[in-house]
């Protein structure tokens, strides 16, 4: 029983290693199956990857090109929105994603917003969950460093900046904890969606015999503002418009 008992410890100690290593040779084999422009071949291993290991921006972005090569327009944004979703702040994706919008039928024009809403927003965006939290606990570090100095420097000037960047390193703080949280919630209750039919017909109603309103085309981003039916969602686009589409015509980001 004891040896049984060793050969089980050991094979859990080598699984992570294991796994590591066959996902680096799969990630491999894709790279080279892309390279080679056997691009289905490739979106396959990628997708098993992201089966076997979990969602991955760069496994996303991969994807994305390998649909974008393939001319499969809806899937390569898919891929792009995911990828940027779990990391924004990529020029490189940001860069694919809007190439490939720009082959898009549907030249949606966002409804002006105020000024400090797209402020917040593109400084929520610019950084990953990953690097607002460096930032926040670098932050958190530096106003403790400051009150130290604060409290215990003999000179009034250095008082003063002590408590001064105290207080600015504590805003800071706190508003990226704010946006890695806001990303957090925006990756765990997604609300974004693309249009993978050609065409969709978008509805006044959750029924086919209700009015249209308005045709979108594949690749087109939507939001879903109600997704307590089963066949159908109701969407909202970035110009106002909004109905209702079914669901098999549109995926989630």
């Amino acid at each position: 029983m004891r040896i049984i008992h060793k050969l089980l410890l050991a094979l859990i100690l080598t699984a992570p290693s294991l796994i590591g290593r066959a996902g680096g040779e799969s990630s491999a084999l894709a790279d080279s199956a892309y390279t080679h422009e056997h691009y289905a071949e490739a979106a396959v291993i990628y997708r098993q990857l992201v089966d076997s290991m979990g969602e991955s921006a760069q496994l996303y972005f991969n994807l994305g090109n390998c649909y974008f090569r393939q001319d499969s327009l809806a899937r390569a944004i898919l891929y792009y929105e995911r990828a940027r979703l779990l990391d924004p702040s990529d020029d490189d994706i940001r860069f694919n994603l809007e190439m490939a919008r720009a082959k898009t039928v549907d030249k949606v024009v966002p409804a002006s917003e105020m000024f400090f809403v797209s402020l917040y927003r593109q400084l929520v965006l610019s950084m990953s969950i990953q690097g607002w939290a460096v930032l926040a606990v670098a932050m958190f570090m530096l106003a403790l460093l400051a009150l130290a100095v604060y409290f215990f420097a003999p000179l009034l000037w250095a008082k003063k900046t002590g408590f001064t960047v105290a207080i600015l390193a504590f805003l800071v703080c706190i508003f990226a904890n704010v946006a890695a949280v806001r990303q957090r919630h925006q990756i765990e209750h997604r609300t974004g969606a693309v249009i993978m039919a050609p065409s969709a017909v978008v509805k006044s109603t959750p029924s086919a015999s209700g009015t249209d309103l308005f045709i979108l085309h594949e690749g087109t981003h939507v939001e879903i503002v109600d997704d307590s039916m089963k066949e159908w969602v109701e969407v909202h686009m970035t110009d106002g418009k909004q109905g209702w589409l079914p669901r098999r015509e549109l995926e989630v980001i």
